[in-house]
């Protein structure tokens, strides 16, 4: 006996089967009724479109039979011409009468051997047409009859197109004939009324821009339409046709919409039960579409993408983030710190960080270094913001990770080179003060041998027996160490300012970076007769600076200032050095009475490889600039009130110095 259960089920299964059969032949039905209107409206379309061929092409004829006509007939009177021309009175009827049997004709030329003419009839036409030249030349070469391009079309479509045919008697060149026909007319005499009612032409040249038009039934509708090129020599003329007449119209009868009414009442009612399950496979393949290509586009960035929960716990990765750290997302997905991906000289900072996280708060931007899997460390941005659902609650927090590792070589490859141009222009620099290194040096070797020479003549009456004093021999020998210690402090300060280092922020003060380059400054100031003031305040604040950079910049400065008094008087040649502070900087000055600085030249001054010197590399001022810049300074000039300028750069004191990740 069959279990009712199992009935109920076997029912249940083959209900969807039982709907299934008349939902097909409904549908059938209603294809079929569909079906056979568009055949049917198909069928006249394709009618109408044969049509349509058929009469172009009949009408395309129709039209190169009138040029044909024509053409026999100039080639009749071409003849006559060439053989034996006619009386002028005759000629002129001649003429008359092809502008009768051909309205479409505007002028008729006859040209002797060498261009002159010999007769006309009808109107010249404005302008010329294109080309004729060369339509003389081939027709000549080929002893044919050719057409020019159309020319001549205005707004109201009155193109016109020439006819050149060359007379030859007796195999030699006697002339040619020359007709101008109006396009426009060709269409209005030979096309017949009740084609331009149904259709619209225009005849078109090889830019398809329509030469001449007839439209007696109003603008195509651009449904049915055809185009047939006019054999022409020579000339490129398509005949095209639309017709007036629109898509056949598909308006079903009484019985088909009764019938369509019942069948969609029948549909209506299966697609009541077929809603919520339609609504559903199509939310589904939305949410699909929407993830997958929300997955591509993830996949496709350069970017690397983490989500965290509140709690730290990583949500989410991209593939991008998995490539930097070098690990799967199933490593890091659902993990909280500490990451495999954090170095373990920066876990400090990101132990902190983390806290900040925890607590709510987050650093919406900073520089940080991550561990890849095979140990390779990776510079990175970091972009943080929170991360809030479509109620306006925050969940976690979104990260962008950006590889700044080029970034990072192309500013170490900035560094080097900087560093480099900084030593050149030291080594320029000490190039321009060896001559003066020279003399400066001459004086305490010469004092030396002076005070040596008298000693060794104390020391010879000694051995004489003569008496010497003590005192004489100690300070000839004091005066001689004197001066060789003064020569080695000058070598010592060319030294140390020649010596390539790195750049190295320690304490700095402005006295001991005065007093570092002081003998240069004061060797500089000699070779020019230049007199040196320098005046400091007693108490002046320290800076945190690279001592080096600050004797190159102070040395380029004065080193300008001297140069800049070669052409004043003596007298006023003085170059000063001040300095001062307030709670926020460390300013020095240097102050010249030179010549002062054009406002042309103001403008370029600090540009690279820009000098007013006639041996100058234009790069002092340049490095000066961004020497007291990668300090966080500023590097200025004004005109001096006594005449020349004024150079200042300005140091921030160590409480207002940038941040270190600035730095």
């Amino acid at each position: 006996m069959n279990n009712p259960f199992s009935l109920r089920r076997r029912a249940n299964l083959a209900r969807p089967w039982r709907w299934l059969v008349p939902v097909l032949l409904v549908l059938l039905f209603l294809a079929v009724l569909f079906w056979l209107p568009w055949q049917a409206r198909q069928m006249e379309s394709n009618e109408r479109q044969e049509q349509l061929i058929a009469d172009t092409l009949w009408v395309e004829q129709t039209l190169r039979f009138e040029l044909a006509r024509s053409e026999e007939a100039l080639a009749t009177l071409g003849t006559d011409l060439a053989d034996k021309p006619p009386a002028p009175a005759v000629l002129q009827a001649r003429l008359a009468q092809l502008f009768k049997n051909g309205p479409e004709l505007r002028r008729v030329l006859w040209l002797g051997p060498n261009g002159e003419v010999l007769a006309r009839h009808g109107a010249d036409p404005a302008g010329g047409a294109p080309g004729l030249s060369e339509t003389q030349e081939m027709a000549r070469l080929t002893r044919a009859g050719r057409y020019t391009e159309p020319y001549g079309a205005t707004s109201h479509m009155q193109g016109l197109l020439d006819y050149y045919l060359p007379l030859y008697h007796d195999g030699a060149y006697a002339g040619s004939l020359m007709a101008t026909y109006s396009l426009k007319t060709l269409l209005n005499e030979t096309v017949p009324w009740w084609f331009a009612q149904d259709n619209a032409l225009s005849l078109l040249d090889r830019n398809d821009v329509a030469v001449a038009a007839r439209a007696d039934g109003g603008p195509g509708r651009g449904v049915y339409t055809h185009r047939r090129a006019l054999d022409l020599p020579g000339a490129s003329i398509v005949l095209a046709t639309d017709s007036v007449k629109g898509a056949p119209r598909l308006l079903p009868n009484l019985l088909v919409g009764s019938v369509i009414v019942l069948a969609l009442g029948l549909l209506w009612s299966l697609l009541t039960l077929w809603r919520h399950i339609s609504r559903t496979l199509a939310a589904e393949s939305a949410l699909r579409q929407q993830m997958a290509f929300r997955t591509a586009m993830e996949n496709s960035l350069m970017t690397g993408l983490r989500a965290r929960d509140l709690e730290g716990r990583v949500t989410y990765v991209n593939k991008a983030f998995c490539e930097m750290v070098g690990l799967p997302p199933e490593e890091l997905v659902g993990r909280k710190p500490p990451m495999p991906y954090w170095a373990p000289e920066a876990r400090g900072e990101y132990e902190e960080r983390f806290a900040g996280v925890l607590a709510g708060t987050i650093t919406p931007q900073f520089e940080t270094v991550f561990q890849r899997s095979d140990g390779v460390r990776v510079p990175v941005l970091v972009f943080e913001a929170p991360l809030v659902d479509s109620r306006g609650n925050q969940t976690g927090w979104m990260s962008s990770i950006l590889d700044i590792t080029d970034r990072k070589k192309a500013e170490e490859l900035n560094r080097q080179q900087q560093e480099k141009l900084e030593t050149s222009a030291r080594l320029a620099t000490m190039g321009e003060i060896s001559s003066m290194l020279a003399h400066e040096l001459n004086q305490p070797l010469a004092a030396i041998s002076s005070y040596t020479a008298g000693a060794l003549n104390v020391l010879e009456r000694a051995d004489k027996g003569v008496a010497i004093e003590p005192t004489l021999l100690r300070r000839a020998l004091e005066q001689a160490r004197q001066q060789a210690q003064r020569a080695g402090q000058i070598i010592k300060s060319v030294h140390e300012f020649v010596k390539k280092s790195e750049p190295q922020r320690e304490t700095v003060d402005i006295y001991s970076v005065v007093d570092g380059v002081r003998a240069l400054i004061e060797l500089q100031a000699r070779k020019w007769y230049v007199a040196l003031q320098i005046e400091l305040p007693a108490r002046l604040p320290p800076v945190s600076a690279d001592r080096v950079m600050l004797e190159q910049v102070l040395l380029n400065l004065t080193r300008n200032g001297v140069e800049a008094m070669a052409d004043v008087a003596p007298e006023q040649r003085i170059l000063r050095i001040t300095a001062s502070a307030d709670a926020a900087q460390v300013s020095v000055s240097v102050i010249d009475k030179g010549h002062g600085i054009a406002p042309d030249v103001a403008e370029r001054l600090f540009s690279p490889f820009f000098s007013t010197k006639a041996e100058g590399m234009g790069m002092g001022l340049s490095i000066c600039r961004t020497a007291i810049e990668f300090h966080g300074g500023t590097l200025t000039h004004a005109p001096n009130p006594g005449g020349g300028t004024v150079f200042t750069f300005s140091l921030p004191r160590p409480s207002a110095a940038p941040p270190a990740e600035l730095q």
